[in-house]
């Protein structure tokens, strides 16, 4: 329906963070046109007994998410879905509104099909993130809430950000994301912690029977990986998603010194924390990858090593909004070619 290839020299004219506002506008029209978001969820949205499974007691129709930092105010959930994303993650939302870093704060490398954003948790605050959910919840692919500090907010009392959003929001979506590990907010990554995450997730679990994830860096050791996770699951987390976006900017001719990279140039260091991480905890909780996913080829990867779900972001920046739909499509080529009849037979068939 959409020519993206001729489109995207246009777009890519614009600063990365001007189209991103540009596709905000044209996500948010189907809340005003119904029979536009029709039209293109029913051409993009795949779904199939292969690719449909319940993950958390919820209905999964296909494993292909959004992941945080495109939807951070809850504005396009419909027009996210058109896409064909089998669920979206918000945020990440704070406490209080914040304005995020000073411009200009997001990158394109376009050779390599990567991005740099050092965005800081800019969102609208919890109150109108609140509001906008509580139009929209339930809805008909399951929603996640990414949640994170104000940078105001000093370390010795960021547990209870966290927890003033979880008590705000958890009955607005279908599972909450613990995120220390965005590297925009100063001292954030310093909660990635034993300390800190044995006090939070004593403390969330009391406030919710939702599901609580932890979302971690890919900058430390697979060792540290497995160890800071492994506690996260001990203490309470009732899923991982590896990895937040990366600061070796070695990955990049021409980096920024700010923020963090995303998209082709992350794949392999994300995949390889993902995997150290799934041989430890494969089996023991529930487990998502996303990092430099780009094809079906690559998602299925994943889910072989262990992913029940796969997000994309940066991908679609650079491929279009067909994507979602090709990789779909392809996922259930590839899972029938291996003789399976539905997805959770394959995810995890790398550690069986």
């Amino acid at each position: 329906m959409i020519n993206y290839e001729m489109i995207k020299p246009l777009l890519f004219k614009l600063e990365p963070e001007n189209a991103h506002h540009l596709a905000e506008y044209f996500l948010r029209m189907p809340n005003i046109c119904p029979n536009l978001f029709n039209g293109f969820l029913n051409d993009h949205f795949i779904t199939s007994p292969v690719l449909q499974q319940k993950v958390f007691g919820i209905d999964f129709l296909n494993p292909i998410g959004l992941g945080a930092g495109f939807d951070k105010n809850a504005t396009m959930i419909r027009g996210i879905q058109a896409l064909g994303f089998g669920f979206t993650e918000i945020g990440t939302l704070t406490p209080k509104p914040q304005p995020g870093n000073p411009k200009p704060r997001m990158f394109r490398h376009i050779e390599e099909e990567s991005l740099q954003n050092a965005m800081g948790f800019n969102n609208d605050g919890l109150l109108k993130a609140q509001k906008r959910l509580q139009q929209r919840y339930p809805f008909s692919t399951p929603i996640g809430i990414n949640i994170g500090k104000n940078k105001t907010t000093s370390e010795r009392d960021a547990i209870s950000d966290y927890t003033t959003l979880i008590k705000a929001l958890h009955e607005l979506g279908d599972y909450i994301v613990i995120n220390i590990s965005s590297p925009n907010t100063p001292g954030l990554r310093d909660l990635q912690n034993e300390e800190f995450i044995t006090s939070l997730f004593a403390e969330a679990k009391e406030l919710t029977n939702k599901p609580i994830l932890l979302k971690i860096a890919p900058d430390m050791s697979e060792a540290q990986a497995v160890d800071l996770t492994s506690l996260a699951v001990e203490k309470g987390a009732d899923g991982i998603i590896a990895t937040n976006t990366t600061i070796d900017y070695s990955l990049v001719k021409e980096p920024k010194d700010i923020g963090g990279l995303s998209g082709a140039v992350l794949k392999q260091k994300s995949f390889e924390i993902f995997d150290a991480v799934a041989k430890e905890l494969f089996g023991k909780t529930t487990l998502i990858s996303v990092g430099g996913i780009d094809s079906a080829e690559e998602a299925y990867r994943r889910i072989k090593a262990g992913a029940s779900l796969v997000q994309i972001y940066s991908g679609l920046v650079f491929h279009g909004p067909d994507m979602i739909r090709d990789i779909n499509l392809e996922l259930i080529n590839l899972i029938q070619a291996d003789k399976y009849t539905n997805i959770t037979q394959a995810i995890g068939a790398d550690r069986k």
